[in-house]
């Protein structure tokens, strides 16, 4: 389904084509949300927004949106994978506020058709990939502003955040480069890195937070997860960190019960029933 009932924000004319090869999409101009419903028998109430990685320039939905939606609503949990506009100056007036656009619109998307889909609005999560991480833990952290046009006052809130091997920092030493000056350009203010450097931005109203990466990650340094990690701790943030000692960056399609340990927290915290 199209993301904005309406007009997209921060949009501008661009004869630029939206692009699907090998599970991926390049050039997004059309962002959208598609719904994995679960079997009702066994729906908890919860819902996640998935939010596929790809470094800012291309998402990769089929590998880290597809496949994590089939494996949440066979959990009794819906699913919406968000599609999101990559930042680009050919179709965004700012480029660095349009994926946060989308994710915030995406919540508010979930949580107004809550009734609809039979999910319960205290209960929406999203879970981020990469740079779907750094895009997830953005959401998480920013909050209150509102990017988009919300009449209804709708929490942007999400009430829990999972990042799998994400992208948090925008600083120079800990950041993907690629992910960097995608999103920001190669010569970003210092105020718009420490605005999107995440770990910054952890407040003790930040969302119950899952952390996973691998220690041997050499795309994403796991110091990302590890200094989001001790921001979450020292502000009593309810957090929980797996690291694998091996399996490199997008060790999901390596590590085949990486989602265990999740759906273990998931129950724990009452998102997922027993």
């Amino acid at each position: 389904m199209p993301l904005y009932p309406g007009a997209i924000p921060n949009e501008k004319a661009t004869s630029m084509q939206e692009t699907y090869t090998s599970g991926m999409y390049k050039n997004v101009t059309k962002p959208t949300l598609e719904y994995y419903k679960p079997d009702p028998a066994k729906a908890s109430g919860t819902a996640v927004v998935i939010i596929p990685g790809g470094g800012y320039g291309v998402v990769v939905y089929q590998g880290e949106g597809v496949s994590i939606a089939k494996a949440f609503a066979e959990k009794g949990v819906a699913a919406f994978i968000l599609k999101y506009r990559l930042p680009s100056d050919a179709v965004m007036p700012d480029k660095k506020i349009g994926p946060l656009q989308d994710a915030q619109q995406a919540i508010k998307v979930v949580r107004e058709n809550a009734e609809k889909w039979n999910v319960d609005k205290s209960r929406i999560g999203v879970i981020g990939f990469s740079a779907g991480g750094h895009l997830a833990s953005t959401a998480a952290t920013h909050f209150e502003k509102s990017y988009i046009e919300n009449g209804q006052n709708t929490s942007l809130r999400p009430d829990f955040q999972i990042l799998v091997y994400p992208v948090i920092s925008m600083q120079d030493s800990l950041t993907h480069g690629g992910s960097h000056d995608n999103l920001l350009g190669k010569n970003p203010s210092r105020q718009d890195v420490e605005l999107f450097s995440n770990e910054l931005q952890v407040r003790a109203n930040t969302p119950p937070t899952y952390l996973t990466h691998a220690a041997d990650d050499k795309l994403v340094d796991v110091d990302n997860s590890i200094v989001y990690f001790e921001k979450l701790r020292h502000l009593k943030v309810p957090v929980e960190m797996h690291i694998y000692p091996k399996g490199d960056h997008g060790f999901i399609f390596r590590h085949p019960g990486w989602m265990e340990p999740l759906f273990a927290w998931m129950k724990q915290n009452k998102w997922m029933n027993e």
